[in-house]
This record gives C-alpha cells, sequence and structure tokens, in this order.
C-alpha cells in the first residue's frame, strides 16, 4: 500500500454546487499551517459510484471530507465508507436540520439546489441595486422603460435612497431630477403613469435642507440652489410635471426614507393614485 501524502487534504462534497461547504472548509483550513491545506471541491454528485471514486482518491492523502448532501442513499455511502476506510467525514447539514427539526417539529424537504434557488433572489437584489445606480439621477433616460418604477422629483427629496432601498427590495427604481429650465426626457412621458412616482415636499423644510446642504459644500447661503422663491418655482415646476404624467404623488416632509419606500411600495403593489 503506497504511503500517504503529507499534505492535508479537505474534499468538499456536494449533491448541488458546493459553495457553502468550500467556504467553511477555506475558513477551518486558514487556521492550520498559514492556511496551507488544499481544498478539492466535487460539485453535484448524483450516484454512490461518484462517492467510491471521491474515497478512492481521498485515500491518497490525509484527507478529510466534508459535505452538504441531503440525498439519502449518498449520505449512507459517505458514513459506509469513512469507516471502512479511516476518513474523518462532516456533515455540515445534517446536525443543523436535525436542530431545527427538533424545535419546529417540521421534515426537511431533502432536495438540492434550494440554496442556489435562494441566490437567485439574491442576485436579483444586486441586479436592482445595480439598475438603481446606473439610473440615477435621469443619467439615461432609456433606462425608464426597464424600470420597475421612475421617482420624479425636485433635487433633495429622497429620490436616490429611496431608489437604492427598493433596490434592496428587489424592485428596479430609476429616478429624474426636475429643473424648470430643462425638459423631460420623452421616454418620461412614453411608460405607462403608473409606474411614475413623483415625490413632493413642503418648500420651508426643501430650503433648511439646501442650506444645510451647501454649508457641507463650503457655499454661501445665498446660491439660488437654497433660494426660498426658486424653491418655489421648481416645486411649482413639479407639480405641473405630476399632472402632466398623472402619476401618484407622496409629500416626502418629515417622512423617513423607509417611510418614502414603503409607501412608494404600497403605490407599486397595490395601484394607489392618491396618497
Amino acid at each position: 500500500m503506497n504511503e500517504k501524502t503529507s499534505d492535508p487534504v479537505i474534499f468538499v462534497v456536494s449533491d448541488s454546487l458546493g459553495e457553502t461547504a468550500e467556504l467553511v472548509a477555506r475558513a477551518a483550513g486558514s487556521q492550520f499551517d498559514g492556511g496551507h491545506v488544499n481544498i478539492r471541491r466535487v460539485p453535484y454528485v448524483a450516484e454512490v459510484s461518484d462517492i467510491e471514486a471521491i474515497f478512492q482518491e481521498a485515500v491518497k492523502y490525509n484527507s478529510v471530507i466534508t459535505y452538504t448532501v441531503v440525498i439519502e442513499e449518498l449520505r449512507e455511502a459517505i458514513s459506509r465508507l469513512s469507516v471502512e476506510h479511516d476518513i474523518p467525514c462532516v456533515d455540515l447539514l445534517g446536525p443543523t436540520m436535525e436542530a431545527v427539526t427538533r424545535v419546529t417539529g417540521m421534515q426537511p424537504k431533502m432536495a438540492t439546489g434550494l440554496l442556489r434557488k435562494l441566490d437567485d433572489e439574491y442576485f436579483r437584489k444586486v441586479d436592482a441595486i445595480e439598475f438603481a445606480v446606473k439610473y440615477d439621477d435621469g443619467k439615461d433616460a432609456r433606462g425608464f422603460k426597464k424600470a420597475d418604477i421612475v421617482l420624479i422629483g425636485v433635487s433633495r427629496t429622497s429620490k436616490t435612497p429611496v431608489c437604492m432601498y427598493l433596490g434592496h427590495k428587489k424592485i428596479k427604481a430609476a429616478n429624474l431630477p426636475l429643473v424648470p429650465e430643462v425638459a423631460p426626457p420623452e421616454e418620461l412621458f412614453e411608460i405607462p403613469p403608473k409606474k411614475i412616482i413623483g415625490l413632493t415636499i413642503r418648500s420651508q423644510l426643501l430650503n433648511d435642507i439646501r442650506s444645510e446642504r451647501l454649508k457641507v459644500l463650503g457655499l454661501g447661503s445665498g446660491a439660488d440652489y437654497a433660494n426660498p422663491n426658486r424653491i418655489i418655482e421648481e416645486l411649482e415646476y413639479a407639480e405641473s410635471i405630476f399632472r402632466k404624467v398623472g402619476c401618484a404623488v407622496i409629500d416626502v416632509t418629515n417622512r423617513a426614507v423607509e417611510e418614502t419606500a414603503s409607501k412608494v411600495l404600497e403605490i407599486y403593489y397595490k395601484g394607489e393614485k392618491n396618497v
């Protein structure tokens, strides 16, 4: 019988992709010899013959086998071969599932790939957040037709943070600042009004917010940006655009971003037209 090589190897076995098991294996391996532990991931095992082949390879090394396997036949094969070949095997799913069963009384589905389905939800969230960044502040009006929601309003009505919040809810949101001197792009009038939500705010609060913003930027409070008459003009212009597109309007005065986003979602899901 050939002598085993001295290099430790952690075999990561999964009946799905095995990313979770690999992360655990790498975290454990990092605690030994500066992390010089070899990791070998073996995903999508489906037959007992696959398990047997893994053990035939594992016996050549100082091996540990970690696994996230829910198929009972494969789990039994791992337990049996672990004893036969005296190779330590660590079940990363079993003990946790047993504990959850004990406290809930529910039985696990024992279906492969469920975490991958959860990961799909995660990637949809990432996609929505990236969408909010790409189509922020009217950068590209072509995004309006791809968006679930388009927020419009004057500067400092929380359009960007609300869009980012919606992105975390997997809602693709774009936004457009309304400025009297700049006509809205035609794309705004080519999408259904139910996709558009206007954000407005009381003029005095907006003046306070903009004045603080100027201080942060080291600019004088006399700038047109925080001029009360200019603010009233902008808000009136925004109201005219809201009426033109026929969209719902939310007054964000004294609303936290989360509150505004919740109202946006309410309108989005229920089709409300008045706030």
